[in-house]
């Protein structure tokens, strides 16, 4: 059995900072990543991230755009601080060597993005994230973290009587061995959970682990219903185009060749806030204004040199994914989902209620976006509360002893294991009930919803548990058995999608991402609230609670209407 003081899993750029955070308290700190690290999803954040670095600007203003972004159901609390820490963190990458994109003086350059009111998302072109990873990696090489990477964690193990985290069981993907961990504290920093859709920008590694983990063990997860519908991805992949495309002066046209989104951005246009261009979007081409289920992305009028300097990789994926080479042609575009806002429910420092487990990044719910994520921050939560979540675990682990981790955890793992793969060739292969459930929640719970729709899959949620206990496995081995590994995801997706529709057929109002178009006006008398899913042992599903908002006082903050 493996013993470290805190155990981060996942390692995208929570992750990273958080361990980052471990080695330079001191403490024996370790990694559990189902892939390398150089492949987390965080590489595919490409458009930038926010901060208040130029003297112009204030934090006090970013904080403001992020409420008014969440429709005013963000934590102020953790806005405030969020937008605070903003430029320190994103200086400190600057001094560890992210090569940022310049100006001709010198200081990292910044361009306009969504939903703000001052040009504050610092880029490296339009491979931010990946430049942002490559950095902190650098970072934990050097202090020789211990990394288990191919290592996807199935079980987060509890001490039965006082709830308190005591560790982990872990599957070696390499050799499909299982083996356990025990911790004073885990953090949880796996991401999102695209993977619940069947169309998304997220890679397939995506599936929500760490949340589905944390259900299980009895904490709450939050806002589960506010998805992100990215307003521009690839139409036949739904890769991610990034929103600095827009930010460099990208314009949306529909099938007649008119700049649609005036009606319904006056002001903003395409640098609107994400839901209202997704929701626009999905409206011209619902109305027949659309180009074969899309729009159209059109870069041309910024000519070559600024497109091959600003944008290579959004040209790369337009002419290799789509045959679109966007200096000569619009790309089409369509809303896809994105991103989770929901998580698993923390403080503002990422404790979650469940003593000695944190949570940090788009796998935590702090909740600094609210309904809606403004572009430019999803990088900005990675960086600023992986710090800040991973200091507080380091603080919190100080003093503390290792519980005990009984074996017959590992054990029932395994039975669990081997169980699914005794099964003989028949039933329901993983990818078609995947493929099932995850076509039912684009079709049902996208960008528009109802009750009638989101109920559609609210009832089928007890028949595809049924149906998971029927697939089988056409692969047997024990090395990189990915067919086994796509199995215990599905598990996980399922739970997340229960989570999803049961909190938006709950929520009786449009706010954010969540737009019910049989409640189309936001309720903040009613709904000014956050949703807490939980899991009900006995019961096997998923039950729901409310937890106010966490807010200031601050006059400037009250709601308003969202206009752009």
């Amino acid at each position: 059995m493996k013993s470290h003081d805190l155990v981060i899993v996942g390692a995208g750029l929570a992750g990273m900072r958080a361990a980052l955070e471990g080695v330079r308290a001191g403490i024996n700190v370790a990694i559990i990543s189902k892939i390398h690290p150089l492949r987390s999803h965080s590489c595919a954040a490409q458009g930038g991230i926010n901060a208040a670095i130029d003297p112009k600007d204030s934090w006090e203003s970013h904080a403001f755009d992020t409420v008014k972004g969440s429709d005013y159901i963000g934590d102020e609390d953790a806005i405030q601080l969020m937008c605070r820490e903003a430029p320190g963190v994103v200086l400190d990458m600057d001094r560890m060597g992210a090569p940022f994109s310049r100006l001709e003086d010198g200081r990292v350059a910044q361009r306009p993005f969504g939903g703000a009111n001052f040009d504050r998302t610092c880029y490296a072109a339009d491979r931010t994230g990946q430049v942002l990873l490559h950095t902190l990696w650098e970072q934990l090489v050097k202090a020789n973290v211990a990394v288990y990477e191919e290592c996807q964690v199935l079980r987060l193990v509890t001490d039965r009587g006082d709830r308190h985290v005591a560790g982990l069981v872990t599957y070696d993907i390499r050799t499909g061995e299982l083996f356990s961990v025990r911790a004073k504290a885990v953090v949880i920093a796996t991401g999102g959970y695209g993977r619940v859709y069947i169309s998304s920008t997220n890679a397939t590694s995506s599936t929500g682990d760490g949340m589905a983990l944390a259900l299980r063990a009895g904490a709450p997860l939050g806002d589960m219903e506010f998805v992100q519908f990215h307003p521009t991805g690839l139409l036949t992949s739904g890769i991610l185009v990034t929103e600095g495309a827009r930010g460099e002066g990208g314009v949306l046209i529909n099938a007649l060749g008119e700049r649609f989104m005036g009606r319904y951005a006056p002001t903003k246009l395409e640098l609107a806030s994400r839901d209202v261009v997704s929701r626009a979007e999905q409206t011209e081409i619902n109305e027949g204004r659309g180009v074969k289920g899309a729009v159209l992305l059109d870069l041309r009028h910024l000519g070559a040199e600024k497109i091959l300097e600003r944008l290579p990789q959004i040209r790369e994926l337009s002419v290799d994914l789509e045959g679109v080479d966007p200096i000569h042609d619009p790309i089409p575009v369509r809303p896809t989902a994105h991103y989770s806002m929901g998580g698993i429910r923390t403080d503002q420092y990422g404790a979650t209620p469940l003593p000695g487990l944190f949570a940090a990044g788009e796998a935590a719910c702090v909740s600094v976006h609210g309904a809606n994520r403004l572009g430019g921050n999803s990088l900005l939560d990675t960086i600023v509360f992986g710090k800040v979540t991973g200091k507080r675990a380091s603080e919190y682990v100080v003093g503390k002893s290792f519980r005990d981790l009984p074996d017959r955890e590992l054990q029932q793992v395994r039975q669990e294991i081997n169980e699914l793969k005794s099964r003989q060739q028949y039933g329901i292969r993983p990818i078609e009930l995947h493929a099932r459930m995850a076509s039912a929640m684009n079709a049902y719970c996208g960008v528009f919803r109802t009750a009638e729709g989101i109920q559609t899959i609210v009832d089928q949620i007890p028949s595809l548990r049924k149906d998971y206990e029927l697939i089988h496995l056409d692969d047997k081995s024990e090395v990189f058995n990915v067919d086994l590994l796509r199995a215990l995801e599905l598990r996980n997706l399922i739970d997340l999608a229960e989570c999803i529709v049961k909190g938006a057929l709950a929520r009786k109002e449009s706010r954010g991402a969540h737009s019910r178009v049989d409640f189309p006006q936001r309720d903040d008398s009613e709904w000014r609230k956050h949703t807490l899913a939980w899991w009900d042992e006995d019961q096997g599903q998923v039950s729901l609670s409310y937890e106010a908002v966490r807010t200031l006082g601050i006059p400037e903050y009250e709601p308003k209407a969202r206009v752009y």
